[in-house]
């Protein structure tokens, strides 16, 4: 029961939308036990954002998971999550904020997991 949400400040089209929701789909089984049929993404495209001041090129990913995932498996998701965005946006890592949430109670067709 992954979510991920990315805010940015740069403009993205449609097949790039495409291309980031597959390519997180593909990194989230970086977390054992985590997979692309529950994930859910959300982009936000051209949100007002400033990093270090500036309103260059920038990203903040908020991600929340269902249980205790493993810290180097968040490591490595980080990683992947900052080569996808630099790929696909040229946003360069230094300017991508990666947030992980984790929790017990994830509510899903009318009860919680």
């Amino acid at each position: 029961m992954p979510f991920i949400k990315v805010m940015t400040n740069t403009s993205v089209s449609e097949n790039e939308k495409n291309s980031i929701k597959t390519a997180l789909g593909q990194a989230i089984t970086l977390i054992p036990g985590k997979s692309e049929d529950w994930l859910m993404v959300g982009i936000e495209p051209e949100y007002t954002l400033y990093f270090r001041g500036e309103n260059l090129p920038a990203a903040m990913v908020e991600v929340s998971v269902f249980g205790s995932p493993d810290s180097v498996a968040l490591d490595t998701l980080t990683g992947k999550i900052c080569q996808i965005l630099n790929v696909i946006l040229n946003i360069e890592p230094s300017r991508i904020y990666v947030k992980y949430s984790s929790t017990s109670d994830w509510g899903w067709n009318y009860s919680n997991f």
